[in-house]
């Protein structure tokens, strides 16, 4: 394990736990009418940023965007991004 690895996993929960909230509060405001929204694009930004699974939990826990299909097929592509990138990163480091 390299020194950059604690760092690494607590950005990483930190950014999920951060997802997971947004997506419990845009649930919340979107029942609320005239509640001003997360935008869609947010939400995938924060998926893209390694907060994918925190948004893919989100979404079957809170009952929210499990309909749209692109949130049903993009989150777990960017899960799989960050996944390849995190590989990357390691195998790099390894030089």
């Amino acid at each position: 394990m390299n020194t950059a690895a604690p760092g690494i996993i607590i950005f990483f929960l930190a950014m999920n736990l951060l997802s997971f909230f947004a997506m419990l509060s845009d649930k919340t405001r979107s029942r609320t009418n005239g509640a001003a929204r997360i935008p869609e694009g947010a939400l995938f930004f924060l998926a893209a940023f390694f907060g994918g699974p925190g948004i893919y939990a989100g979404m079957f826990v809170f009952r929210h965007k499990t309909r749209k299909w692109y949130f049903l097929l993009g989150v777990p592509l960017f899960i799989l991004e960050n996944l390849a990138l995190l590989y990357l990163i390691n195998d790099f480091n390894d030089f």
